[in-house]
């Protein structure tokens, strides 16, 4: 019966997926077994992992300044305009610091970051596997996985959230211009609004506001998961020029959904531990 044969190629091409995508996944666990075990022994390459925070780090802080500072204005101005008819403009601080810090600036530092420096990370990579570069470096003796994927794996970690700092002030300065400049606040009066929404959720040890947790701990994680995944697919890439286009494009495609789905759990468990 051909819908019988049919239904028997479906099951089958869906048991295959199934097992390749449970491969797939026992591989990246794998490498992040050796990248954890490479970040704690030696050799340790520092002239690479400088070279890697200066193209992670260095490189993004222009597209990372200029993503903030828009973010920044376009909360304090949409805020402004449902705000006013309500006679809240003096919570715009408020919003545009709760908003940024705890969310935005994390997230999206991470995606801007990821589709410049992960994409680069997996085409570099891509394009070393497909010209034997990799296999070279094995036949030396040295280890691709401490050689290329440790260094951008903990400069990722280290960068990520200077660059989240980095977006977040630029966009609480955005959001500055457009209250004294269209809404007539003072500086001082949208500062100390942002700083009461830092103080209202409490602190750790009495010193640490909980809300700049939270926007530090994310990029911590998005670094890591930018880094492994990129690297990930870049040292799974086949089929030449073409493979390489591909691999780029579904580490970007793969971060940025991880980067979604970690946001999520990370905020419900700052949650739990730190109940508001």
């Amino acid at each position: 019966m051909p819908e019988a044969s049919a239904a028997r190629v479906a099951a089958r091409l869906g048991r295959d997926a199934v097992f390749r995508m449970a491969l797939a996944v026992q591989a990246y666990f794998s490498l992040l077994v050796r990248v954890l075990r490479a970040c704690a022994s030696r050799p340790f390459y520092r002239a690479d992992l400088i070279q890697q925070m200066d193209t992670i780090g260095v490189g993004s802080i222009l597209i990372v300044m200029l993503t903030g500072l828009f973010t920044g204005m376009v909360l304090a101005l949409q805020s402004a305009v449902e705000l006013e008819r309500f006679g809240g403009s003096l919570y715009i601080g408020r919003l545009v610091g709760a908003s940024t810090i705890r969310e935005l600036g994390p997230v999206l530092t991470a995606l801007i970051v990821t589709g410049r420096a992960g994409a680069g990370m997996a085409a570099a990579l891509g394009a070393m596997r497909v010209t034997e570069q990799v296999d070279a470096l094995r036949t030396m003796g040295i280890d691709p996985v401490r050689k290329l994927v440790v260094p951008r794996f903990i400069a990722a970690l280290v960068m990520l959230p200077v660059l989240t700092i980095i977006a977040d002030c630029v966009a609480v300065f955005g959001g500055l211009l457009i209250a004294v400049l269209k809404l007539d606040m003072t500086v001082q009066l949208y500062l100390s609004s942002v700083f009461d929404t830092l103080a209202q959720t409490g602190f750790v040890l009495t010193v640490v506001p909980i809300d700049l947790i939270q926007g530090l701990v994310k990029p911590f994680a998005f670094g890591g998961l930018m880094a492994l995944t990129s690297c990930f697919h870049g040292l799974r890439t086949r089929g030449g020029t073409e493979g390489v286009g591909r691999a780029t494009t579904q580490a970007v495609v793969a971060t940025s959904l991880l980067i979604l789905a970690v946001d999520y759990f990370i905020t419900q468990i700052i949650i739990v531990i730190f109940p508001q």
